[in-house]
């Protein structure tokens, strides 16, 4: 079984599950324990993140 690389660093994906209130899942289970609505969640979150900082530049 092939694995993907990620593309945001472990640090923000942890950041991510905190602020949107499933890190407690992540720790029990692990990051394949979330579920598929938690996953989009952070990817909208982060691109939201992202759209910030560069209107900021």
């Amino acid at each position: 079984m092939s694995r993907r690389r990620s593309t945001m660093s472990e640090q923000f994906k942890t950041e991510l599950a905190k602020d949107l209130g499933f890190y407690d899942k992540v720790q029990s289970e692990g990051w394949g324990g979330i579920r598929a609505k938690d996953a989009g969640n952070m990817v909208k979150r982060a691109i939201q993140l992202a759209e910030q900082n560069l209107s900021r530049k």
